[in-house]
């Protein structure tokens, strides 16, 4: 995976530009030398936000008492 990192300067001015590298990686936009914000795309944020399956609630859905489990 491939960082970018563009000032607020940079990013003003290059918008395009960081939406293209945003297609690769995470692109940190900085304010004075510190990291502010993260651009990613769309994929790559509704892969970080997708809701993860626990155990309970796999063994919670409708029709799991007819699995067969073995240890």
């Amino acid at each position: 995976m491939t960082i970018a990192i563009f000032s607020s300067s940079e990013f003003r001015l290059h918008v395009a530009r960081a939406k293209k590298a945003a297609g690769i990686g995470p692109v940190f936009i900085t304010d004075h030398g510190k990291p502010t914000h993260v651009l990613l795309s769309i994929e790559e944020y509704r892969r970080l936000t997708k809701p993860r399956r626990n155990i309970a609630d796999a063994l919670a859905m409708p029709g799991v008492e007819d699995c067969e489990c073995s240890s």
